[in-house]
């Protein structure tokens, strides 16, 4: 067998431009995806290590050990033991923390308080100490026990055998700063249960603690903690690598405490183990949701590099022909192909893959990429590549058997069958088999945590009803494009000549149009479920919270015998609650209430607040005027201890109250003495949780319960379903783009077509600014059906699904379709361009051509 010119391989390639930007660009997209897939799925996992972490104590990530009731004696050993079993496994420096039991009669400047000493590396720096020197030995007291009791710097407890006072400092209250986090519970005062007195003292230094335990009369601490701070895990294998660590070092230090008889006192653990569990599974949950999808987009790129070697065989044929006779076997004329176009191929899969690593942080979750999934998207790369190139020196072989050795041409008659197939009527199947998975597609009880399960064929509803839809529309356009001919409206030459140019090239006008249908569909589809995910968390967590923010507090604030502070008053508002009598009664302030409370899901919000007003004096027994909310016809309209309620209008949900059964009424509408039966009141503020705080504890305002509406509710749920769709979204982009150079590339390849015909119909009289018209309405024509098609078929299944994918559906409100106007107009501009783009293609074909040249090739 003569040797195939592989030398002139590669410069046989550069003959044909068009054929190695096809494979360029299809190994490009094929491998994107792939990788895409990969790497998207990454970096939800890592986005929800990141959410873990923001949502755990920051001393969290590594081992931590709590002990009980230890003996001030025994805290030196174990924590020698812990730290030395830590630096084994990496963990750096250990932050010890521990605080004596309540101790009711520490003296303090003649008087007895009750008390709680505590001490914690670096606790004193993360105090805001407002008098004294809190680096020299000693303890810190809060201000509120200090300046109330008048206890002066310098003091020194228990009849002067305690260490001195050397600096004061704001009590810590909550919302406490998150350096607090872990120690909390013991580092707060308890104000319900220490109403006037009690107070933390911290020791500057741990010899200083244990000094003035002993001093107070104990020698044992109530809790005691030791964990090793450091920087948040990044990614699952980070996250993982830290919590194997973490039980390799409890692991160690339980067995050597047990051998000092030490480890009954402490209890320990990872706790970043369950975090990263979660986590794990977040990252299943989105690659099982987007796989289906991504070997679907795969397998079409890959079917694109067949279609480039039957175009590749179709330019190259008399050569094939030629080593055919030569006795070439098809193997041989198959690995010529993957001789011209291998590199082509190469590139382009290599360039898809680094684009797909480079554009994560534009399409994909807002997370690290883990290495372990950065070299797994390289191998998926390698694999699609390596099957595309098996693929193209395949088909080219066959091609060239039955061409060459069996001596017949082979397709036509095959794909005359296979156009005829109803293919819409399977996807419209796997559709139906999705929509049934949707309808149960609902978690098995009302909670959040950690995660709902996804169902990815449930998933794949909205992509397999756009595919249907797109198939339907191809299948129509081409059985209009088939009659076209019959149609006549030479009365009107821009439509005549649009039409006939779009039936003399049905082929290419059904690929683009279905292309651009599948575009739309899925960029509408997954765009508007991903943003329907945002908003139902946005909607769904101010109704919960009521406001941005939003804290209990005591009886006086609410009756209004106690001012809330002048830095949040302009911000907050008071209101009252009353439960368990069949309806939720929620006590508001119109005037204030509308300004602060989040109403985004009460309609004119506004003229409703106004329709709440005192009850007439002349009727006394008319009753409340009250917005009625969640109506049912058990709803009574009797309030107990408080007169009837009056409906004046009815809403189906309300902030707090949510679609409970209730009723909002106006305080002006009640007596003081009403006022004082409601049992809760809280306040409502549009700062946030902090400055909040910070507010009302500078004044000594009582707030119990603080809620924000940025950690009501468990966001991760929300963020998956989140994170699957923007996959659909990104492939529907994707998509849009193939469709528009599709159609852009069509245009240039008729580009001698049009440039005899459009010099002819000018020589004949018709105006360029006509032709124009009849070249932008050919491409408007098929650009529109693509974006309505798309655009309809796309909104109406995400305002199907949107319900059904709400990972939290049984809380008020439901989930609705987003407003879908901006991104309509978005993708009208883009496709505008698009048509004034190829419109400008074609006549730039007709104003160059020279027409004796045209006639005479």
């Amino acid at each position: 067998m003569r040797r195939l010119p592989w030398r002139a391989a590669p410069k046989a390639t550069l003959a044909s431009p068009l054929t190695l930007v096809a494979a360029s660009v299809t190994a490009l997209l094929a491998c994107f995806l792939a990788t895409a897939a990969v790497l998207h799925a990454s970096a939800a996992g890592g986005a929800a290590v990141d959410y873990q972490s923001d949502n755990a104590c920051p001393d969290a990530h590594g081992p931590a050990f709590t002990g009980r009731s230890v003996h001030l004696d025994d805290i030196p050993r174990i924590v020698d033991t812990v730290r030395r079993h830590a630096a084994e496994q990496g963990f750096g420096a250990a932050q010890v923390a521990m605080y004596t039991f309540d101790l009711p009669e520490t003296e303090f400047a003649g008087t007895e308080y009750k008390t709680r000493l505590g001490y914690a590396d670096g606790g004193i720096e993360h105090l805001q100490v407002v008098e004294g020197d809190p680096g020299r030995p000693g303890l810190s007291m809060g201000t509120r026990l200090a300046l109330e009791e008048d206890i002066p710097i310098g003091t020194k407890g228990q009849q002067g055998s305690m260490p001195p006072i050397v600096s004061l400092h704001s009590d810590l209250d909550e919302p406490v700063p998150r350096w607090w986090c872990s120690q909390r519970d013991m580092a707060v005062q308890q104000r319900i249960v220490d109403p006037p007195g009690g107070a933390v003292i911290f020791a500057t230094e741990r010899e200083t603690f244990t000094a003035a335990a002993r001093a107070a009369g104990t020698d044992g601490v109530e809790w005691f903690n030791i964990t090793f701070p450091g920087p948040a895990p990044r990614d699952l294998d980070e996250a993982y690598d830290q919590v194997r660590r973490s039980e390799a070092a409890v692991s160690g230090a339980r067995a050597d405490l047990a051998r000092q008889g030490l480890a009954e006192q402490l209890n320990s653990g990872s706790p970043f183990a369950r975090s990263a569990e979660i986590a794990q599974k977040a990252q299943t949950n989105v690659l099982g949701s987007i796989l289906p999808l991504a070997f679907i987009s795969v397998l079409v790129g890959i079917g694109g590099v067949g279609t480039v070697g039957l175009q590749w065989f179709q330019r190259r044929h008399s050569v094939a022909r030629l080593l055919a006779a030569r006795g070439t076997s098809p193997a041989g004329i198959g690995g010529l192909a993957v001789a011209e176009l291998g590199l082509p191929l190469l590139v382009g899969g290599v360039s898809g893959a680094a684009l797909a690593w480079l554009l994560l942080d534009g399409y994909g979750p807002p997370g690290h990429a883990s290495t372990t999934a950065v070299i797994a998207a390289g191998g998926a790369a390698a694999a699609v590549l390596l099957v595309s190139l098996g693929l193209l020196a395949a088909i080219v072989a066959h091609r060239s058997h039955r061409e060459f050795q069996l001596g017949r041409l082979h397709g036509k008659g095959r794909g005359r069958i296979l156009a005829w197939i109803p293919w819409e009527l399977v996807t419209a199947a796997l559709a139906l088999f999705g929509w049934i998975r949707l309808t149960e597609y609902r978690q098995s009880s009302g909670s959040l945590n950690p995660l709902p399960q996804v169902d990815p064929i449930a998933l794949t509803y909205p992509v397999f009803v756009v595919l249907t839809a797109a198939m339907i529309a191809a299948r129509l356009a081409w059985l209009v494009l088939r009659l076209s001919p019959r149609a006549v409206f030479w009365s009107r030459p821009t439509l005549q000549l649009a039409i006939r140019r779009m039936a003399s090239a049905r082929a290419p006008v059904i690929a683009v149009l279905a292309i651009g249908v599948v575009a739309i569909g899925t960029l509408s589809a997954g765009n508007a479920i991903a943003d329907a995910q945002r908003q139902s968390l946005d909607t769904k967590s101010g109704t919960f919270v009521g406001a941005n923010s939003r804290v209990d507090t005591e009886q006086p604030v609410g009756l209004g015998e106690k001012s809330l502070p002048a830095p949040v008053r302009d911000d907050s508002t008071v209101v009252g609650e009353l439960t368990g009598t069949g309806s939720v009664v929620l006590v508001v302030d119109p005037t204030t209430v509308g300004s602060v409370a989040w109403l985004a899901a009460v309609p004119d919000s506004a003229a409703l607040l106004r329709t709440l007003g005192a009850a007439g004096p002349a009727a006394p027994t008319a009753g409340t005027p009250a917005i009625r909310v969640g109506h049912t016809s058990e709803q009574a309209l009797a309030l107990p201890d408080l007169p009837d309620a009056r409906p004046v209008a009815d809403v189906p949900v309300f902030p707090i109250i949510g679609s409970q059964p209730g009723y909002v009424i106006s305080r002006d509408a009640l007596t003081q003495e009403q006022l004082a039966s409601i049992p809760r009141w809280s306040i409502l503020s549009s700062l946030s949780p902090d400055e909040l705080s910070a507010g009302l504890a500078d004044a000594g305002v009582l707030q119990l319960n603080p809620m924000s509406r940025d950690s009501a509710l468990d966001a991760l749920p929300f963020y998956v379903v989140e994170w699957s769709f923007a996959y659909v979204t990104m492939l529907g982009a994707v998509l849009g783009l193939v469709a528009a150079l599709a159609l852009l590339v069509a245009v240039e390849v008729r580009r001698r077509q049009n440039a005899l015909a459009g010099a002819l119909v000018l020589r004949m009289g018709l105006r360029p600014r006509a032709l124009l018209g009849s070249y932008l309405l050919e491409v408007g024509a098929l650009a529109g059906l693509a974006l309505l098609t798309g655009v309809v078929c796309g909104a109406a299944v995400a305002g199907i699904s949107v319900p059904r994918f709400d990972p939290a559906g049984w809380l008020a409100p439901q989930s609705e379709l987003p407003n879908l106007i901006p991104f309509v107009l978005g993708l009208l501009a883009a496709g505008a361009v698009v048509v004034a783009l190829a419109g400008w293609l074609a006549m730039r074909s007709v104003r160059t051509a020279r027409t004796a040249e045209l006639l005479r090739g």
